[in-house]
């Protein structure tokens, strides 16, 4: 187990992370892109600009991890060990990256770009999209019930494909709802 280290500006690229449990270690600058960080453990541990981008997540274990400001392009979620995943992510660019089927209740984006993002058949109740960019972002058999959509920009949500009941929108944002009856919000 390694507990309590801070790993800065390293280049995983081409070769690996130690393979191991990490908790409550800082990944600071580290360059993870397209690289491998399958079958790892990372609990209560936190990553500030790093690029993980398309890097392979196989049956990796994130549990109270916490993203700011990296570059997390074209990841699969889905393919993570999903007990107790639990990580939040603020000021992220996460766009073209799956979370298909997760339960992800009380998720964080805070900030986030989430282009061409797959929520399909994701659990997201409760989750904060404060401030994040949906364009093109993927809903379908999403559970959005409480989720907070007050703050988001570019979303297209279909109420009749997805569940969204008390779901928070602003006035502004109604137009993501309605975008395919082609109205026109003014």
């Amino acid at each position: 187990m390694i507990v309590d280290q801070t790993f800065k500006n390293q280049n995983y690229t081409q070769s690996r992370l130690l393979k191991g449990e990490y908790e409550n270690c800082v990944f600071e600058g580290c360059n993870f892109e397209q690289g491998y960080l399958d079958n790892q453990n990372f609990m209560e541990c936190e990553f500030i600009d790093c690029n993980l981008s398309n890097a392979n997540l196989s049956h990796t274990i994130f549990k109270e991890v916490r993203f700011s400001h990296c570059k997390m392009m074209g990841l699969r979620f889905e393919d993570c060990n999903d007990f107790l995943m639990d990580f939040s992510f603020h000021h992220c660019a996460l766009s073209f990256s799956s979370f298909y089927g997760l339960n992800l209740k009380s998720q964080q984006f805070i900030d986030c770009k989430l282009n061409e993002v797959d929520f399909t058949e994701a659990e997201l109740g409760e989750a904060n999209f404060d401030s994040s960019d949906l364009d093109r972002a993927i809903f379908f058999e999403t559970s959005l019930i409480k989720a907070d959509f007050s703050n988001a920009r570019n979303f297209n949500i279909d109420p009749e494909k997805n569940r969204l009941s008390k779901a928070k929108f602003s006035k502004e944002g109604l137009s993501g709802l309605l975008y395919k009856h082609n109205l026109v919000v003014v």
